[in-house]
């Protein structure tokens, strides 16, 4: 039988829920670790919302108008657990959608683009709310910890589609695509997986198959996600020792020169 994400994600959860998932930085050099089982229990609380709290059916649509973080992964596993198809979104937010969930910088264009929910979060390190929540907008960070922190993925065709973006993918072919990625970059459970990103590029960062998500989850790799924009290349390369990086997918600009202590890959 087919595997569809959310099969991915459980089968990783349930062989070590205790093991670090995503490592994550932000701008001024803040550092949150999430286990397994904590991003689990954002995934539940946030799919619980999506069905609970904001009608959610499966192959509804989901836009996604974040940049690469944490919580866009958590979207992105949450949407596929509840079968909705996740949508990547940068500067414009697709209309139409049932469900638009941007950050403060985007979501005038959320509110504008005739979503039917429209959720915003702060992206802040320590979980605090939105400085300034518009009419018609829910704040995420307030509203998720109120969902129950369980929830079983609904049973969903591997078929169907499953990630809307420059190449649409069922949520069969993006685990075939994450497996195939893994293999490629001989990627295993002892590695660990530093994305070097700039903290405003958008999640479709993670590849057309979000496979700078899903190859790590296939593989039983940790993630670190560390900001280039504020930090030099030096101290940067300190972080990734400290973080015990093997692999590093470099989305920076400028790119890091030649030469860093472990292998790159890439999402293209």
């Amino acid at each position: 039988m087919s595997e569809t994400p959310a099969r991915l994600w459980r089968a990783l959860v349930s062989t070590d829920p205790s093991r670090p998932f995503v490592t994550s930085y932000d701008a001024s050099g803040g550092r949150v670790e999430l286990s397994r089982a904590t991003f689990d229990n954002w995934v539940s609380k946030t799919s619980n919302m999506l069905v609970d709290g904001l009608g959610v059916q499966p192959d509804d649509r989901v836009v996604i108008a974040l940049p690469l973080h944490w919580q866009s992964m958590v979207w992105l596993v949450s949407c596929w657990s509840v079968g909705a198809v996740a949508e990547f979104a940068a500067e414009e937010v697709p209309g139409g959608a049932q469900v638009a969930v941007a950050d403060a910088d985007r979501l005038t264009a959320a509110l504008d683009s005739g979503a039917e929910e429209v959720v915003g979060t702060s992206l802040h390190p320590l979980g605090l709310p939105l400085a300034e929540v518009p009419p018609m907008v829910l704040d995420y960070s307030t509203e998720v910890r109120g969902y129950g922190d369980h929830f079983s993925p609904y049973p969903i065709d591997p078929g169907a589609s499953a990630l809307l973006g420059p190449e649409p993918r069922t949520g069969a072919a993006l685990v075939e695509g994450a497996r195939e990625r893994a293999e490629r970059w001989e990627l295993t459970e002892a590695d660990r997986l530093g994305v070097f990103v700039e903290p405003d590029a958008p999640v479709s960062r993670l590849g057309s198959g979000a496979e700078l998500l899903l190859a790590p989850v296939a593989a039983g790799a940790p993630i670190v996600l560390s900001p280039t924009a504020s930090v030099g290349e030096e101290a940067l390369l300190k972080r990734a020792e400290a973080e015990r990086v093997t692999v590093g997918a470099d989305l920076s600009e400028p790119p890091l020169s030649a030469g860093v202590p472990f292998r790159l890959v890439g999402p293209g």
